[in-house]
């Protein structure tokens, strides 16, 4: 586990969500290749539609872009290991 080794660039989520979003990406690290960034990021979305509901949306990768809506309180962006994480959940037209 890797955990305390990430870096949070931006994230509107309460802290107890942030640790498990932390916690859920090391864990895919663990069990997935690193450069398998799809894997790891199916890991991560079905354990957070698991814990939180669905909705949520995932993506895992050294270099991407994206520009979306999400949900107050349910945004993270991190780095951890060579691979930056972002983790949503996408907002409805009354959010």
């Amino acid at each position: 586990m890797l955990e305390g080794k990430a870096l949070v660039e931006d994230t509107d989520m309460p802290v107890k969500m942030q640790i498990q979003a932390m916690a859920c990406a090391s864990q895919a690290l663990d069990i997935y290749d690193v450069l398998d960034c799809k894997s790891i990021a199916a890991h991560i979305k079905k354990e957070f539609d698991m814990i939180y509901g669905t909705g949520w949306q995932c993506v895992v990768g050294s270099n991407f872009g994206c520009f979306f809506t999400h949900s107050k309180g349910t945004f993270i962006y991190f780095t951890l290991e060579t691979l930056n994480f972002l983790i949503f959940k996408g907002a409805s037209s009354s959010d």
